[in-house]
């Protein structure tokens, strides 16, 4: 009678199991298909919805900012118009949604934009916390110091004690008490909403000292009421990698705006600009590369569900990263900032296009 019972028990024990381990594959393939069905989603509504929701800076010169006929330009902007080129064949189908730092990621998580382009830099804690995913990097950048030629500084040392301005909800608020306790320096903050705050906080000398990411700091500084009052330090105290950023959950839009930047990076590193896209096209002896660019080689397109036009689209109507640099903060800017980080690879720095193979 035991044996028999210890039979029965062993018996339900298998059949148990088994419909535990059947309802598990069922909740791993529900799951697999729910995650199968979003893909694509924020394509579909963009393309539905016929314009790109592009989140961007109120206002920062060089970067996103409207220029006198109202119309947005700059780094940030053209990130955006290259997206909206790739998906649409028209780049000026983008509705820009200024957002200040507070907003920006509820911004994007809510669905009232479809991608970031903001000057945000890239963290761990950003990229693992909050349901969001960076698609390469835009901008190397780090962050420095601007300070009254009057307050005599020469390096950030120099500043103990000092009032300092700066934004909140950046990544510049720890990074200054990093430095600051590292080196055993006292300051008082000052935390404000928007640049133009901040600025506002230094002609009134409210602080001594505004601080933020270099590129920033170079803008602002072109706004002050005597911008050879103030000058930037040389020190860099962070890294600050800024890039576009969308939703977790849609791989196919994550895969589209990371490589809307990649064709933008790769077609500067192999010859590939706006003015000799169209001769690309009938050229035999163009780079296998900017064969795969322009889908005159390869299927890249189909992967990432946009016609064979999107790399042209994107190069012929924006410009590769170097024309793009050079516009709106490098040479052909009013704030002329130099490549540094921003360089090719093949040139010392750190911009790497993946392989488009």
């Amino acid at each position: 009678m035991k044996n028999g019972l210890i039979g029965n028990n062993i018996f339900k024990w298998k059949s148990i199991t088994i419909i535990l381990l059947f309802l598990s594959a069922w909740m791993v393939l529900s799951c697999g298909t729910g995650g199968a069905d979003s893909q694509g989603q924020t394509l579909t509504t963009v393309l539905d919805r016929n314009v790109l929701n592009c989140g961007v800076s109120p206002g920062l010169a060089g970067f996103s900012n409207p220029n006198t006929a109202g119309e947005w330009e700059g780094l940030d902007v053209d990130v955006c118009r290259a997206t909206a080129a790739a998906v649409f064949g028209d780049n000026t189908k983008v509705s820009y949604v200024p957002l200040t730092a507070k907003e920006r990621f509820t911004a994007l998580q809510s669905g009232e934009i479809d991608l970031l382009v903001r000057n945000t830099t890239w963290t761990a804690t950003r990229d693992s916390s909050l349901g969001l995913n960076f698609t390469g990097v835009s901008y190397y950048d780090g962050q420095g110091f601007l300070v009254r030629k009057s307050l005599g500084a020469k390096v950030g040392k120099d500043l103990d004690g000092a009032t300092v301005c700066m934004q909140a909800g950046t990544t510049t608020e720890l990074n200054l008490a990093d430095y600051f306790r590292n080196n055993k320096l006292s300051y008082s903050p000052v935390t404000l909403d928007t640049p133009q705050q901040i600025v506002e906080g230094f002609e009134s000398a409210r602080c001594d000292v505004l601080t933020s990411d270099k590129s920033q700091l170079i803008a602002l500084r072109t706004t002050l009421v005597d911008p050879n009052s103030a000058v930037i330090l040389d020190e860099v105290i962070s890294k600050e990698p800024l890039g576009p950023i969308v939703r977790q959950g849609d791989d196919q839009w994550f895969n589209i705006v990371k490589w809307v930047l990649y064709v933008m990076i790769g077609a500067e590193e192999y010859g590939l600009n706006s003015q000799n896209a169209d001769a690309m096209l009938t050229n035999p002896d163009a780079p296998s590369e900017v064969k795969r660019m322009l889908s005159i080689e390869g299927e890249i397109y189909k992967n990432l569900g946009l016609s064979e036009e999107w790399g042209y689209n994107v190069i012929s109507q924006v410009g590769n990263y170097g024309e793009v640099y050079a516009r709106n903060v490098g040479k052909d800017s009013p704030l002329q900032l130099a490549r540094g980080f921003n360089r090719q690879w093949t040139e010392g720095g750190l911009l790497y296009a993946m392989p488009f193979r």
